[in-house]
């Protein structure tokens, strides 16, 4: 469980300034899909060198109630992360631990190298 644990925070803290990631990407991107809840207990139990704000539910949702829930919103929010109502404004701020590769068309494909079209 230490070494699972270890490994979502360690995902946790690649979450850029100003981006959020949901509970469900932090458990995929450690290695551990359908591990969310698992997620919400090791930031439970991190240290204070964890940006742990920068984690929200499934679609933007801030999940922590009262004073923690404010502060989460707070702390956002002084990363000009925008909300929309109560939920962060994804689009925008959505972080992806794995980055979308460009599709090529036929033309760009037809006309990479011998060498290129060899791999």
């Amino acid at each position: 469980m230490a070494d699972m644990f270890k490994a979502m925070l360690a995902q946790v803290r690649r979450i850029p300034r100003g981006k959020v990631a949901t509970y469900g990407d932090i458990a995929y991107a450690a290695g551990f899909p359908g591990a969310a809840r698992q997620v919400a207990w090791a930031l439970h139990s991190s240290s204070a060198d964890v940006p742990w704000h920068r984690v929200v539910g499934s679609g933007g949702k801030i999940l922590l109630g009262g004073e923690a829930g404010f502060e989460q919103r707070m702390r956002l929010q002084g990363e000009a992360v925008a909300f929309r109502g109560l939920r962060v404004a994804m689009d925008h701020h959505h972080f992806s631990f794995f980055p979308k590769r460009k599709l090529r068309t036929k033309r760009q494909r037809a006309n990479r190298s011998p060498a290129a079209r060899k791999r």
